[in-house]
């Protein structure tokens, strides 16, 4: 019975102490912190040097959030090429701190990403914006300073040629080798609609250098040696022929690691006499080369020297081609100049049949 009477008392106790901890008159709530103060920087301009990223180019600092109450406060850094903060990147966040420095490269690339165009003095604004927590709670931005930088370009793509005894370059790695050529819309999709011989091909990253180098083991999906492994088989389909020559589109994804090989319908094209480079990126029209007898749509210029500005295509016929894309796209007749954000030496190809063009800079 005694027994009984303890286990009850020591029911009730307990019961007791959870009734009296579960108080919930006091509620954790936050205030809305005052701004921060992002202080102004100890240099206003900023040279950037494309040899030396990894060195420290600029560090915020500003005063520590109050929400009234002890939390985690994260901070991150926005950078924008407007006042307005239309289109702000974010190259930095940290949280219990209330200082970032920016790399060279970290800089050079908020200054890309925003919009701002390289070897030139612009403005940049930054701010910092406050927060509590992982979910961004209670955002408050500081106010803005502004700094003039002067960025490098920063190359962002990945340029690729065929290689093959079903191209024009055969087997050798270095022989004026077909550039793929990139979708404006999507970095990773390359095609090349030409002329194919009867054989097989794979696709190299460098001219000269045998990897990396890209293939397909299932007729599928790409494969890739990228330097420390076996070597993949060729396309179209493992080591096996194209079986008739003519004219083809292949199309690779390097997304989504797989290809495409269609035959193509050349009957009705145009066949142009001559092309030229022509427009205010350079001092004068340079003529264009066919890249084989066979494959007479492809046109290529090799190391043609461009200042900033723009070009078109011109034909023998009076047609000019252009697009609004840099670097790469695809051009029509009577479009727009294709811009040439950057100077430098580059080898420019064009395919007549599709108006895919490429411009490969060979310096940057």
């Amino acid at each position: 019975m005694t027994r009984k009477i303890s286990i009850l008392l020591s029911s009730f106790f307990a019961l007791f102490l959870f009734m009296a901890c579960e108080d919930d008159s006091d509620q954790f709530t936050v205030s809305q912190a005052q701004p921060v103060s992002l202080s102004e920087l100890s240099i206003s301009m900023i040279e950037l040097d494309a040899v030396n990223t990894g060195n420290p180019a600029v560090t915020f600092n500003w005063t520590v959030a109050d929400y009234g109450q002890p939390a985690s406060e994260r901070y991150a850094l926005e950078i924008s090429a407007d006042e307005a903060f239309t289109n702000p990147v974010i190259p930095g966040t940290v949280s219990g701190n209330n200082t970032l420095t920016l790399s060279v490269g970290e800089l050079n690339a908020a200054a890309g990403n925003v919009g701002l165009p390289p070897f030139e003095w612009n403005t940049l604004y930054a701010r910092i914006v406050s927060s509590l927590g992982t979910q961004n709670s209670v955002e408050v931005p500081s106010n803005v300073i502004t700094f003039q930088v002067y960025p490098y370009f920063n190359y962002p793509f990945k340029d690729y040629y065929l290689v093959g005894n079903a191209t024009a370059a055969d087997w050798n790695n270095n022989n004026n080798n077909p550039a793929l050529f990139r979708s404006a819309d999507n970095p990773n999709l390359y095609t090349y609609t030409g002329f194919f011989n009867n054989g097989q091909f794979k696709v190299l990253e460098v001219k000269g250098l045998w990897q990396p180098q890209w293939g397909t083991n299932d007729g599928t999906t790409i494969d890739v040696n990228p330097g420390d492994t076996s070597d993949p088989g060729t396309f179209p389909n493992n080591n096996s022929d194209i079986g008739v020559s003519g004219f083809y589109t292949f199309t690779i994804n390097f997304g989504s690691n797989d290809f495409d090989f269609e035959p193509f319908d050349a009957s009705g094209a145009t066949d142009y006499t001559s092309i030229e480079v022509q427009g205010s990126a350079l001092d004068a029209p340079v003529a264009m080369t066919r890249l084989s007898a066979n494959d007479s749509h492809i046109w290529y210029a090799n190391g043609v020297t461009l200042g900033t500005g723009d070009l078109a295509f011109s034909t023998n016929l009076g047609s000019t081609w252009g697009s609004d894309t840099s670097f790469s796209g695809t051009a029509t007749d009577g479009g727009a100049n294709i811009p040439v954000i950057v100077g430098d030496e580059y080898d420019i190809w064009f395919n007549d049949l599709t108006g895919d063009y490429i411009m490969i800079p060979l310096n940057l």
